[in-house]
């Protein structure tokens, strides 16, 4: 796991898809963290994609750096520890200007059941599993 967050932290940002209904939504990211053993992404929980893995948690996230993708499938669980929260925000400073652990909107989601892919054009797939 800690191989795939260093990836995902050197690509800086990836993009998230969740499921509307039966319509699948891609959209940018940027928040990523290891906390107590686990895989984290934030939101908060005015915007629709808090909404859509709170009614679906699956979920997928794919980043690229110039010659190798990674794509993490899994199920995304919500964790309402307020240091879980905090310890996302400490690692991401910039955003204490639109969250705080205790607004009641900032939220922290791991990766459960994660299945992480590595993939170039010159190598062969690499499958990281928790």
């Amino acid at each position: 796991m800690e191989e795939v967050y260093a990836f995902i932290k050197k690509c800086e940002t990836y993009y998230l898809a969740t499921m509307e209904g039966d319509q699948p939504r891609v959209r940018p990211f940027g928040t990523i963290d290891l906390y107590e053993g686990k895989l984290y992404i934030q939101t908060g929980k005015v915007k629709d994609v808090s909404k859509q893995l709170h009614l679906n948690g699956k979920c997928e996230l794919c980043c690229f750096d110039g010659s190798t993708w990674l794509r993490v499938c899994g199920t995304l669980v919500e964790d309402d520890d307020v240091l879980a929260r905090k310890h996302m925000l400490d690692a991401y400073p910039m955003l204490r200007n639109m969250y705080d652990e205790n607004d009641g909107n900032t939220e922290v989601f791991y990766f459960a059941n994660a299945v992480a892919t590595f993939s170039s054009f010159t190598e062969a797939p690499k499958v990281v599993e928790w």
